[in-house]
């Protein structure tokens, strides 16, 4: 089936357990501060060891500020419509547009029955889903006249006036399995979201994505219309997620875990690499455009605008996947400081905010790869200060040697890159100050901070633009 090109999204699924409330919010802010795109949570309300998904969305809604957020999945028969469109719009508003409505039509079908919601056949689910998503579309459209009315079998409301109007079109995403629901999706959905672990194979995927586009198709919509959602059982590898990308559409990632860890390690090293592949697939190979970061600090390191480029000496080639490789190990080892940083920055924030002691750092630290025998905040910067010095020096004294022997059109390139390494040892040198300060008087953490944040934007900016330079022609040569 084919890519539907649709941005990549790596998330988090979460139990809402209630005797674990303060963990599942902590989870949901770990799963911000670590850089991933969505946290869901699952809805079962007949499940008393449960919270409430709806009370537990808003408050961790109120703990964030940039994670997007969505039920994993409301189940319609307990959400009457009305109430649902109002209480979906009232959560994007607080949340500044960051939620989206995940549907389903009711599985546990005793359950449902048992808190005095209705039984249903699977063909009544169907149809009442049906009945339901237009009620709660036509509660959103505040811009058409007068009331909402509806009449249906299963839903009914008369003069429902319009509004509140979400902060942003949210998506309605459904679960989705048979094929009555399958068309249901492609018809008026904007996501269809099913779980691994319920399909019988991964050909399920390709089986559901034809039904969800010929409906999209009959009923005059696009089939990248519809956004193609997956959670996962398990974490699978990244070669295994690129292929789900590409080879049947997928695009938001939601992998089910309430192990931290578990949730650092799929947005530092798996979400990167995924993205990594899909993007080199989807333009044969070539590098993406560098994106400069988000910046933590207002000092410039260095002037961006004066980086110079290398001539292509052969623009067009395609470079095989065994060539692509070569340059791909480059971003591997990036991608390797960029995770280890995120958890260097994680700690620091961490022991800014009070919320670990030293026992606890310990043992986040012993997880780490880079761990040392002094089992401390210090311990970890000076080692991966000195991993990245090793790292520069390495590049120094092999690599670009044999690079500007093979492609001397590169040496601007390798000059510069040689410069910001200089830049960053500097850098590296006011962080070691600091850090010595830090661990005589805890009162410097302001300025271990700071110094940490300007690493940050320099390691990042000289990141990206070293791959967007380095990696064709590693391709090219393949050391």
């Amino acid at each position: 089936m084919p890519d539907y090109g649709h941005d990549l999204m790596f998330s988090a699924g979460l139990v809402p357990a209630a005797a674990r409330a303060d963990e599942v919010v902590a989870l949901a802010q770990l799963a911000e501060r670590a850089g991933l795109d969505l946290v869901t949570v699952q809805d079962h309300p007949y499940q008393p060891a449960f919270l409430d998904t709806w009370t537990l969305l808003s408050f961790v809604a109120a703990r964030t500020e940039r994670i997007r957020l969505a039920g994993n999945v409301h189940p319609l028969p307990l959400r009457p419509p009305a109430m649902l469109a109002q209480a979906a719009a009232s959560l994007d508003l607080l949340s500044h547009g960051r939620f989206e409505l995940a549907l389903g039509a009711g599985g546990f079908l005793d359950a449902i029955e048992a808190m005095g919601g209705p039984r249903r056949t699977p063909g009544e689910a169907v149809a009442a889903l049906e009945e339901g998503i237009r009620i709660i579309r036509a509660a959103w459209d505040t811009g058409a006249p007068g009331g909402v009315h509806h009449r249906g079998e299963h839903y009914r409301v008369d003069g429902l006036k319009r509004g509140p109007r979400p902060a942003h079109d949210i998506g309605i995403w459904i679960g989705a399995y048979k094929p009555r629901m399958l068309r249901l999706t492609g018809r008026l959905a904007d996501g269809w979201l099913p779980s691994l672990p319920y399909l019988k194979d991964v050909a399920a995927l390709a089986e559901g994505n034809a039904v969800i586009d010929e409906a999209a198709t009959e009923a005059g919509r696009s089939p990248s219309d519809v956004r193609r959602l997956l959670n996962l059982g398990e974490e699978l590898p990244v070669e295994r997620l690129a292929e789900l990308a590409l080879v049947h559409g997928v695009s938001v990632f939601t992998l089910l875990s309430g192990d931290p860890r578990q949730i650092q390690r799929f947005t530092a090293e798996t979400a990167p690499a995924v993205r990594e592949l899909v993007a080199a697939a989807r333009t044969g190979g070539q590098p993406r455009e560098p994106q400069a970061p988000a910046r933590l600090t207002g000092t410039g390191v260095w002037d961006e605008a004066t980086r110079p480029t290398a001539p292509d000496p052969n623009p067009g080639r395609r470079h095989t996947p065994q060539e692509q490789a070569a340059g791909q190990h480059l971003v591997d080892v990036h991608d390797h400081l960029r995770a280890e940083l995120a958890q260097l920055r994680d700690l620091v924030e961490q022991v800014a905010a009070g919320t670990i002691d030293a026992g606890a750092a310990r043992s986040q630290i012993a997880t780490m790869t880079m761990r040392q025998n002094n089992w401390t905040l210090g311990a970890y910067c000076e080692s991966y200060c000195r991993l990245l010095t090793m790292h520069h020096t390495g590049e120094d004294t092999m690599l670009f040697p044999r690079l500007r022997r093979a492609e001397p059109g590169l040496t601007p390139v390798l000059d510069r890159l040689q410069e910001e390494h200089q830049a960053i040892h500097k850098i590296i040198e006011r962080v070691d100050r600091t850090l010595v300060a830090f661990v005589g008087d805890p009162g410097g953490l302001d300025d271990l901070r700071a110094a940490v944040d300007l690493l940050t934007d320099a390691l990042l900016s000289h990141l990206s633009y070293e791959e967007h330079e380095l990696v064709p022609p590693l391709s090219r040569h393949g050391f």
